[in-house]
């Protein structure tokens, strides 16, 4: 039977979501506590990868288990997990659904404050510089447009002719001293939310035009993936599927 894991967690303490040697990573751990609790090897597959110390307010994953599971077994995760990362709900859902492949929408915010806060550094990011929110918004209506971000994704990280991302919401919002980037779409490339911020915010400090700035939407290269945004200020917010997965 295939289940469902909903979580979230804090992104500072993990080298990413997908497990790598000899590093700290969240798809590790809950691989490790899964395995050990159910006393089988379970496999866990994400419904993405986030980067090093990017953080999650909701993730999705699935795993196969022949036998019932028990009634404590969220209670008994959250026990053995590291403190910085939370279960929210397991649930069965129907044969063969992906967490990956069958979401159908995923949601980003990012976080930049205005003002210095040492409360607020581990989870946004501290710019001080002036900005340009007014066309910082223009340009970002520029994305929705598009489909290839090849401009806004690592070099060799993504298979050729597999750039093409759906944005349908964009938005900046400023309130209290925080600014708050928002961006929901089918699906994202690697680094491709940080570089986008990135390049936004050379367009909000007068750096480039927004010409400049559809023209390397337009490039599709992958050189002008350069300014990269630090991972502390983003979450992985939401993630929608098809209500007919479930059981």
């Amino acid at each position: 039977m295939r289940f469902f894991i909903e979580l979230s967690y804090n992104g500072k303490y993990f080298y990413g979501w997908q497990v790598q040697k000899k590093v700290n990573t969240i798809e590790g751990n809950l691989e490790y506590c899964l395995s050990k609790l159910l006393k089988k090897s379970i496999n866990v597959i994400g419904a993405g990868r986030t980067d090093k110390g990017v953080h999650a307010k909701q993730m999705f994953a699935h795993f196969d288990y022949k036998e019932k599971l028990s009634n404590n077994l969220i209670e008994r995760l959250n026990i053995f997990l590291p403190k910085s990362i939370n279960i929210l709900n397991i649930f069965p859902v129907k044969k063969n659904i992906h967490a990956r492949f069958n979401a159908i929408k995923r949601t980003y915010k990012y976080y930049l404050i205005r003002k210095k806060n040492p409360f607020y550094q581990d989870f946004s990011w501290y710019y001080f510089y002036p900005l340009n929110i007014q066309k910082m918004n223009f340009a970002s209506k520029k994305l929705i447009e598009y489909q290839d971000f090849s401009s806004f994704c690592k070099k060799n990280t993504s298979i050729k002719g597999n750039n093409i991302c759906n944005i349908n919401y964009v938005s900046w919002l400023e309130k209290n001293d925080i600014l708050c980037f928002t961006i929901e779409a089918n699906r994202f490339l690697r680094s491709m939310v940080r570089s986008i911020i990135g390049t936004l915010i050379n367009v909000g400090r007068n750096k480039i035009s927004v010409k400049e700035f559809v023209k390397i939407i337009e490039s599709k290269n992958s050189n002008y993936c350069k300014q990269i945004v630090p991972a502390c200020g983003l979450f992985l917010t939401k993630i929608i599927y098809p209500e007919d997965i479930f059981l």
